[in-house]
């Protein structure tokens, strides 16, 4: 990296806070429409918070036309990758396989399915033999139905958050690494500076990308970002003899547990039920029992594999697993893009433009009217659609 990533300015257009895959799309996105004195602040190293722990899913395949919206653009966004920004991100696509075990599960999806169709999304739904094809470790023994959509797939999230970084610093957007922000200096309705541990940056605006960390950031502007932290993890296998079948992103949709394949062997996870809200990032390997218990039933090849180990990372969640996407009225210049819910990756792209558009006062490319954090206010009609994926 460049000195870009050592300096911090005394002044900006705008401070980032977060470096993650989102602060990085936001500033590539920036800096490419011109703006040219963007701070990126980074309290550890680029990537080195969710972004640099989460599955790497990128799809289209939602329930809302919100969502399925955030995930098509953006799945063209990584398609073209290798052109814009300029980077090998290691997308394979290789298709989303959702596997459905009751009766209103497949109406839901079918339903969703429509949805996507009308909206450019390539998705079906399909028997059970037909995803028996698609990915042989399955068992279909209860499989009711699944859904499938072969444009759908899986990126390295490391090399996006590097291909959109280095675009915007030779554009010209600092990075400050292992620096923390303190707090936030207020003057009408306005943020006027943002101090970290190295010094204020006096600013034009403020961008809050900060993931789980969100709701400390927004409270020092005065903001209520209704974001709380879920530990979620995951594990590897060993390397495969053979080397494992190229499968689709499957997800046994019951119990949320996936699988697809890294390198030489497979990625593995669940979301566990009880999982206590909080911080801490240790790697458990007991969930893995939850997993094979699944497997057992689904996969059974998947619930003997052997790991070589895992990590955990944060899921930002909202009330509604919505995202929080918009332009604060008070203050004015406080802009924010957090609460994914696991879907900030693949999301990512989209959303850079968005916040890119809502900075320069354009209409955005997607109205994001629904995602505002001030939905939550007593009294606000303003929701997104509940989404079931």
């Amino acid at each position: 990296m460049t000195s870009a990533y050592r300096v911090l300015p005394a002044t900006a257009d705008v401070v980032i806070v977060g470096g993650g895959v989102m602060g990085a799309s936001i500033a590539f996105h920036l800096a490419e429409a011109g703006v040219r004195d963007i701070v990126v602040v980074e309290r550890g190293e680029l990537g080195g918070g969710s972004s640099g722990k989460p599955i790497g899913g990128v799809r289209a395949q939602f329930s809302d036309p919100l969502n399925i919206e955030l995930g098509r653009r953006s799945l063209r966004a990584f398609q073209d990758f290798w052109r814009r920004p300029g980077a090998d991100i290691g997308l394979d696509t290789v298709g989303y396989l959702f596997l459905l075990t009751g009766p209103a599960q497949a109406t839901g999806f079918e339903e969703s399915v429509r949805t996507q169709n009308a909206l450019g999304v390539p998705s079906r739904m399909i028997g059970p033999r037909e995803a028996r094809a698609l990915c042989p470790y399955l068992s279909t023994e209860g499989l009711v139905a699944a859904a499938h959509s072969p444009a759908d797939g899986h990126a390295r999230p490391a090399l996006v958050v590097r291909g959109y970084a280095r675009a915007a610093a030779r554009a010209g957007a600092v990075f400050a690494t292992h620096t923390a922000v303190t707090g936030m200096d207020t003057a009408g309705d306005r943020v006027t500076a943002v101090h970290t541990d190295r010094g204020p940056v006096s600013c034009s605006a403020v961008v809050c990308a900060a993931g789980a960390w969100s709701a400390r950031i927004g409270s020092m502007a005065g903001v209520e970002l209704p974001v709380r932290p879920l530990r979620r993890q995951l594990a590897f296998t060993v390397p495969l003899v053979p080397t494992p079948p190229r499968i689709p992103f499957t997800i046994d949709f019951s119990s949320s547990a996936y699988f697809h394949n890294s390198d030489d062997g497979l990625l593995l996870g669940l979301a566990d039920p009880g999982q206590a809200e909080g911080f801490d990032t240790t790697w458990t390997p007991g969930w893995l029992d939850m997993f094979r218990e699944v497997a057992r039933r689904r996969a059974p090849a998947l619930a003997e594999m052997a790991v070589s180990g895992g990590w955990a990372g944060l899921y930002e969640v909202t009330p509604d697993h919505n995202a929080l996407i918009g332009r604060c009225a008070a203050p004015a210049n406080f802009l924010y893009a957090t609460g994914f819910s696991g879907h900030g990756f693949l999301q990512a792209p989209a959303v850079g433009e968005i916040v890119r558009d809502l900075h320069l006062g354009r209409r955005p490319c997607v109205d994001v009217t629904p995602l505002g954090a001030d939905r939550f206010h007593p009294g606000s009609k303003s929701r997104p659609e509940a989404h079931v994926v």
